[in-house]
């Protein structure tokens, strides 16, 4: 699934190609996504102005010059391609093609467990999709007071809360691992153990990590690319995600005794840390 760091690349690749174009047609090839897109969607967006692009959360927001706004989640496989023409074949899973008057942007969807929904932009706040969402990384609210305070009465491990959107949005299953790794605490920890000076750590860590990601353009791991169809490289430097029996960055460790970085699962996801150096 793309995570923040990728759909804040996407959104970046959209702020420059589609910031204030004209949405002359949408042609849908396929409505059937984790929710169905409305009969009306096409109806509502087309001739109409993107006046803004934002992300929040794991979605990309499109806000449009007549009060609505495309809300849009990318699911486990979805890609946003730019183009300046169109294609002349189509490649399988281009489900959705927005023309505008500056390029054209096809959502791929193999799984098709995102969705495309249009909202009145002034009621995004509301909207059941974003009323309980937990604050976003790089909000200035988001500190480790604010997170201690979240978490002290969680009795759950760290990692797994982590992924709780409700507590802070966006942080994905790569993510979390790289933090907690560059944090120095082990992901098995309970949430509700963690000192406050841990916590003020881990949301430096977060933000790092993150910011990291960004610059690099995400991790291409399964299916994400970048909308020019180029590949993020921030897998490349992962410290521990998906490196089992590695060792990790600065070990000094015999691996042949500590095995490495270890691999478990917490809550049905893959979590990746080093036994010696996360505590």
């Amino acid at each position: 699934m793309p995570e923040l760091p990728e759909v804040e690349t996407i959104k970046n690749a959209l702020l420059k190609a589609a910031y204030k174009a004209n949405i002359i047609s949408v042609s849908i090839f396929n409505n059937r996504f984790r929710k169905i897109i409305p009969d009306d969607f096409a109806k509502k967006v087309q001739g109409h102005k993107i006046i803004s692009i934002s992300r929040q959360a794991k979605y990309l927001l499109l806000g449009l010059d007549n009060g609505l706004s495309i809300v849009w989640h990318l699911g486990m496989s979805g890609k946003v391609k730019i183009c300046d023409k169109l294609p002349e074949k189509l490649e399988k899973h281009d489900h959705v093609i927005f023309e505008t008057d500056k390029c054209f942007l096809i959502y791929n969807d193999a799984r098709r467990f995102g969705m495309l929904d249009v909202v009145k932009t002034k009621n995004l706040a509301t909207n059941p999709i974003f009323a309980h969402i937990g604050l976003d990384p790089f909000d200035a609210k988001l500190d480790g007071l604010f997170l201690f305070n979240k978490l002290k009465n969680k009795k759950i491990p760290i990692k797994v809360a982590l992924l709780d959107q409700k507590i802070v949005n966006g942080i994905g299953n790569i993510y979390a691992s790289e933090a907690l790794f560059d944090a120095g605490i082990a992901p098995t920890r309970m949430s509700d153990k963690l000192k406050l000076k841990e916590c003020e750590k881990l949301v430096e860590s977060i933000r790092k990590i993150l910011q990291k990601a960004i610059a690099a353009g995400g991790s291409s791991i399964h299916d994400y690319k970048k909308p020019d169809g180029s590949l993020g490289y921030f897998q490349n430097m992962h410290c521990v995600y998906n490196k089992t029996g590695q060792k990790c960055p600065g070990c000094t460790c015999n691996i042949a005794q500590t095995g490495g970085i270890k691999k478990i699962v917490q809550a049905g996801r893959s979590t990746f840390y080093c036994s010696v150096k996360q505590k």
